[in-house]
């Protein structure tokens, strides 16, 4: 009893300093909130609302089907504009797309001629003209091809693909990229509150205070861990449900109350490494340097941000030892899949280990510490 008094009114302690720290408030705000908000809605490397302008020459049946078939959100609605215009339009940075169809496109197309259409691409836009050139190759080739079948009354195809998007079904990038960066601050957070509240320790002198105080150090760290924990996990479910189900509307499947739980063991096992660079650290610095050396692996090698699949064999073993390839899996098997626990207790399992293992070794790194202070 008197070590959980102990760890619980060390934790109080920690939180009311976090309290007086408008710096590290101001983060968790910004964190749980506009990050989340932006780095889903911003979606850079997906199209959307693309400006394209249309030079019909031909007016006929099928320009006019090619016309209506961009529509938002992957464009804004087609302007149609004379040839004179496309290249002032185009140096002007009004369209990103300009395409040309030609006088007797719909003659050609019935009689098998295989005419060619002009697309002109704002190059500088890459990320949108990679994409967007792709989807309007798709729109017209698949727009001509059921307008020639119609015409013609040829055959039906032997082999018809019908596409099912499962758990996504409007290949929606905001409903993928909100979850992940939730899963991102959560590392974040965990890592940088406390290791910064144990450098902030050191740097105002109270360690000193605490190793003349009869405490432990299981319950110093003990309470850096849960008090940090209350700040992070509070924080995740704040987000989770305003602005993710809120503000962005994502429809999660999963139970959030197991998705908090998997987050938990996850906040425990990044906590305790946050305590581990708090301690190899000498000044807050130093630990910012060390957090982007640690932080920027965690994130990009996880399995959130590339499938895990594309990694070499010798990346995807020496991310098992990471806290957040198991969490990453485990918040898409749960928010997008619905899992339950019967599905994601090997990731649950995995974390519970990993952050016993790391609690274990910065306690030891701790202690070690303490006693040579003393």
């Amino acid at each position: 009893m008197r070590v959980l008094r102990n760890t619980f009114q060390l934790g109080v302690k920690e939180l009311r300093s976090l309290l007086r720290d408008p710096i590290m408030l101001v983060l968790i705000i910004w964190a749980f909130t506009l990050s989340i908000y932006t780095a889903a809605t911003a979606m850079p490397e997906t199209l959307y609302k693309a400006p394209i302008a249309i030079i019909d020459d031909d007016r006929s049946a099928l320009s006019l089907r090619i016309i209506d078939a961009f529509y938002p959100p992957y464009f804004m609605p087609p302007l149609l504009i004379s040839a004179e215009q496309m290249d002032a339009r185009m140096d002007a940075g009004l369209d990103t797309f300009g395409l040309y169809i030609p006088a007797g496109f719909e003659r050609d197309v019935l009689a098998g001629n295989s005419p060619a259409l002009q697309l002109n691409v704002d190059a500088t836009r890459m990320a949108q003209a990679f994409t967007g050139s792709s989807y309007i190759n798709a729109i017209v080739n698949g727009v001509s091809n059921e307008f020639v079948q119609r015409n013609r009354e040829q055959a039906s195809q032997p082999v018809e693909l019908e596409l099912r998007a499962r758990f996504n079904p409007e290949l929606n990038q905001t409903w993928f990229g909100a979850v992940m960066e939730l899963v991102n601050r959560i590392t974040m957070l965990s890592i940088i509150l406390s290791g910064a509240a144990l450098i902030r320790e050191r740097e105002h002198g109270t360690l000193e205070h605490l190793l003349v105080m009869p405490v432990t150090p299981l319950e110093i760290m003990g309470a850096k861990v849960w008090a940090m924990a209350v700040v992070v996990l509070g924080s995740s479910a704040f987000a989770l449900a305003v602005v993710i189900r809120g503000f962005l509307e994502v429809p999660l499947q999963g139970s959030a109350w197991l998705f908090l739980g998997g987050a938990t063991l996850h906040i425990f096992a990044c906590t305790s490494m946050g305590i581990f660079l708090g301690i190899v650290a000498r000044t807050m610095p130093q630990f910012g340097l060390l957090m982007m050396m640690t932080l920027l692996p965690l994130q990009i090698l996880s399995g959130g941000m590339t499938p895990r699949e594309s990694m070499p064999d010798i990346v995807q073993t020496l991310m098992l030892a990471a806290p957040t390839t198991h969490f990453v899996a485990l918040s898409q098997a749960i928010l997008y899949r619905g899992a339950g626990f019967d599905v994601v207790w090997p990731q649950l399992a995995a974390l519970a280990v990993i952050g016993t293992a790391l609690f274990l070794f910065s306690l030891a790194r701790f202690r070690k510490t303490l006693q040579s202070m003393g």
